[in-house]
This record gives structure tokens, sequence and C-alpha cells, in this order.
């Protein structure tokens, strides 16, 4: 059996790669005016299109809108609300 030590710099070094993937993937909220972001929570989504929860869950429901559950909080991409808003 072969064992493989872990020391506090591989921990120091682990935790700053995983802070860095987080930050990527889980941007604040941006103010009026600047860019959009990626990726929209649902309260985001249906304050955007002016929807109800109900609503959104039918376009999610019927293929209209994709979603990504993560954890239990399902995203939308920007581009795919863009879309629907489009067409």
């Amino acid at each position: 059996m072969n064992v493989d030590m872990i020391t506090r710099d591989d921990l120091e070094r682990f935790k700053r790669e995983l802070f860095e993937e987080i930050r990527k993937y889980h941007s604040h909220p941006r103010k009026q005016g600047q860019e959009a972001r990626d990726w929209l929570k649902s309260y985001e989504v249906r304050k955007l299109l002016g929807i109800s929860a109900g609503t959104l869950q039918n376009l999610r429901v019927n293929g209209t809108l994709p979603s990504n559950k993560v954890g239990g909080l399902i995203y939308y991409r920007y581009e795919d609300i863009r879309k629907l808003m489009d067409g």
C-alpha cells in the first residue's frame, strides 16, 4: 500500500486553486451599466423577463429555456435568455 503525505503547502496550493475556480463561476451581481454575467440565478431571470416562478419553471420543463442545476440552485445562461427574448 502506497501512502502519499500531504503537506501544509499542498493544502494551501489546493485552497488557492479552489478559490480561483469558484471566483470564475460565481461572480457577484453587477450594477446597472456593467456587462452581463454568463450565468444568472432564477430570481434574476424572473426579474429580467418580468415573469413568475411558475412561468420560469414551465419554460425550463418544456425545454424552451435550458438550465443547469448546481447544488440546490438553478442557473440559466444569459445567452439562452437573450435568444429567448429575441425569438
